[in-house]
């Protein structure tokens, strides 16, 4: 059950099709459900890019919007 009033917030994230860009990055080791990653998989083949760029672009989006 909610506590407290429900506000409903805009989809402040990116389709999966945006998740594809070039950046700097760093080595990091990070445990994911295995459901999470055959998603990103799926997604990555289906635009012929890779699971991990769009994954570190969906964290990057999200640090953006809290910082």
């Amino acid at each position: 059950m909610p506590v407290g009033e429900l506000k409903r917030i805009d989809d402040f994230l990116p389709p999966p099709k945006e998740l594809a860009v070039p950046e700097e990055t760093v080595m990091v080791t990070l445990r994911l459900s295995e459901k999470s990653v055959e998603f990103f998989k799926q997604q990555a083949k289906r635009y012929h890019t890779k699971y991990q760029k769009m994954l570190r672009f969906l964290v990057d989006r999200y640090a953006e919007r809290y910082s």
